[in-house]
């Protein structure tokens, strides 16, 4: 008979970002989902040039922010997006759609994203983000 006790599951934490402190004056942590979607943001929102470690990390998408709204702009925005999210975080997410519309003067992005190691299969997560006069990213 073993003396050892057994052992508990533990959710995976993650350091949140950006660094913050919780309320204990401790490194803030963050579950799996949304540590996996603060990734998803970092890939749309970092440009090509921005990380020295990594210089070809990002999307690029904020060099489209003045560029003439239409379909052309909006199908090379969605191989962007889709491009640097399977770069980037194919180990961890399984990206489903990518939509890009041009809505007035914004580009409205929308990403549905699996995280792999969901216990679901059917737990999808949705990250939209619209750029122009407007701009924000809802979860």
């Amino acid at each position: 008979m073993s003396t050892a006790s057994p052992r508990r599951s533990i959710p995976p934490r993650h350091v949140a970002f950006p660094l913050r402190l919780d309320a204990r004056g401790r490194t803030a942590l963050v579950d799996d989902s949304v540590y996996v979607a603060g990734l998803v943001e970092q890939v749309l929102f970092t440009g090509p040039g921005e990380r020295v470690n990594r210089p070809d990390f990002g999307s690029g998408v904020a060099r489209l922010v003045f560029a003439p709204l239409d379909d052309a702009l909006a199908e090379t925005t969605r191989a962007l997006v889709q491009g640097a999210l399977q770069q980037w975080l194919a180990d961890l997410v399984r990206v489903e759609d990518v939509q890009v519309t041009a809505v007035d003067s914004a580009l409205e992005v929308v990403v549905v994203y699996a995280p792999l190691y969901a216990s679901h299969p059917d737990q999808r997560r949705t990250v939209t983000v619209t750029g122009g006069p407007t701009a924000g990213v809802s979860p």
